[in-house]
């Protein structure tokens, strides 16, 4: 009886692989060769799967999106809106390896949507949803929720960035944050709990 695979499934294990390996060494590593190698199978098994190398990069970004989505719901949005914007962007930072993982391939996205409009879409689809999503919730806490929701994701974007190139200044750029956040609510600036929250 013939083996039954799980088309889905079997491109999110390739699409898997694929975040790896561009995390580790950079998209210009990935090729269906060295895509397959990561994740177990032939060259021809993950051809079956995608037709080119921009649809299986595709994936891994929306693979990364998925992710981020997944952790921001997870967030506990209980306490002051300063308290639950920090916890927001914490959970975007590349503080940990598979966030850095994660933001190394967003990065690179990023880079290669200037020449790829299909990557450009993804990314801002996902900008606008997390940005409703944020200006939703600032509704009645701020006088303009669009706006603060921007400035949440420039400060997420931004603070990104610096931890890629300079991990070791975390325990600087986060108290900025917490400064940032309480100017951009007009709000007094407390101490986080401890443990970061």
């Amino acid at each position: 009886m013939p083996k039954v695979v799980d088309r889905d499934q079997e491109r999110r294990a390739i699409g898997a692989a694929l975040l790896a390996l561009a995390a580790e060494r950079g998209l210009d590593a990935v090729s269906v060769r060295t895509v397959a190698a990561r994740a177990g199978r032939s060259a021809g098994a993950v051809q079956k799967y995608f037709r080119t190398k921009n649809e299986m990069l595709g994936l891994a970004l929306e693979l990364v999106a998925e992710r981020t989505e997944q952790r921001l719901d997870e967030v506990d949005r209980s306490g002051t809106p300063v308290q639950v914007l920090r916890r927001l962007v914490l959970a975007t930072l590349p503080l940990d390896p598979e966030r850095r993982a994660e933001a190394l391939v967003w990065a690179a996205f990023a880079v290669a949507a200037v020449h790829h409009p299909e990557f450009a879409d993804v990314l801002r689809q996902v900008d606008d949803a997390v940005s409703a999503d944020l200006a939703r919730w600032l509704a009645g806490r701020t006088d303009d929720p669009q706006r603060a929701a921007d400035a949440v994701l420039a400060i997420s974007d931004g603070l990104t960035l610096r931890l890629l190139y300079a991990p070791e200044t975390a325990a600087d750029l986060l108290p900025a944050l917490d400064v940032t956040l309480a100017a951009l609510l007009n709000a007094e600036t407390t101490p986080p709990a401890p443990g970061g929250g």
